[in-house]
């Protein structure tokens, strides 16, 4: 018998659910410097660059994400710009446009991965509308469509590189979940690859409470062991490298 009731076994469940996480995290398998890597991985020596914010920063995982993990397991190299808590929507100097332009010179790139940020639906932002245009002056990124199609179009010319959108594991989100619709609805427009860990990872797992420290935020163990090699999985698929 459940004696706490839904609420407070939420509570619960995301109080110890951090405490626990912490304590994952400083386990030596999971430090990406005693990760073994992948023999002959398609993805070696690939660079890769990465946007996006604390899922990518790997906040509640001693900063180590996925991207650790890659480098460490498939030899990629790769640019990490992440900042929690901030947007793809342009709302100021932290947003995934401004630090793009500021802080990601450029350069050329085998691919650019960038994070549907949960935090343009946590803070309600503005959904906007797929323009007609591929100009990047028709955009408007005060909306999260604008934003995204800008992102697409920035990094092709700045990069040359194809785009992913990766997108977190299903959490309680109406708008998180439009976000997703709308990706797919850019991937025809643009041809962009989709990690779509919404609808393609099953979040229903017996290990979901040891490899997440809360609803959105994987800890190492579900970086490494959970999101890695789904992320391999995509990027081999979508780059033609298998």
């Amino acid at each position: 018998m459940n004696w706490y009731g839904p609420a407070l076994q939420t509570e619960l469940i995301e109080k110890y659910g951090e405490v626990a996480s912490d304590k994952i995290n400083e386990l030596p398998q999971y430090d990406p410097a005693n990760v073994e890597a992948l023999a002959d991985s398609p993805l070696k020596g690939k660079k890769i660059i990465f946007l996006g914010s604390s899922v990518t920063f790997g906040s509640n995982s001693n900063e180590a994400s996925f991207v650790e993990y890659l480098a460490a397991r498939d030899g990629i190299a790769y640019v990490k710009e992440a900042v929690s808590g901030t947007t793809l929507v342009d709302n100021g100097e932290t947003s995934y446009i401004a630090r793009m332009k500021a802080n990601i010179p450029d350069q050329k790139a085998d691919l650019f991965i960038c994070q549907l940020s949960t935090n343009d639906a946590t803070t309600g932002q503005p959904m906007g509308e797929i323009s007609d245009s591929k100009n990047m002056d028709d955009f408007d990124t005060t909306t999260v469509a604008g934003a995204m199609e800008y992102i697409i179009a920035y990094a092709d010319q700045h990069y040359g590189c194809p785009v992913m959108f990766y997108t977190g594991t299903k959490y309680d989100s109406e708008q998180y979940g439009e976000m997703v619709e709308l990706t797919k609805k850019l991937q025809e427009k643009w041809g962009i690859g989709i990690i779509d860990m919404w609808d393609d990872l099953d979040a229903d797992i017996p290990e979901y409470h040891y490899y997440m420290a809360n609803g959105i935020h994987p800890n190492r163990a579900g970086y490494l062991d959970w999101w890695t090699p789904f992320f391999e999985q995509e990027i081999e698929r979508y780059l033609d490298l298998n």
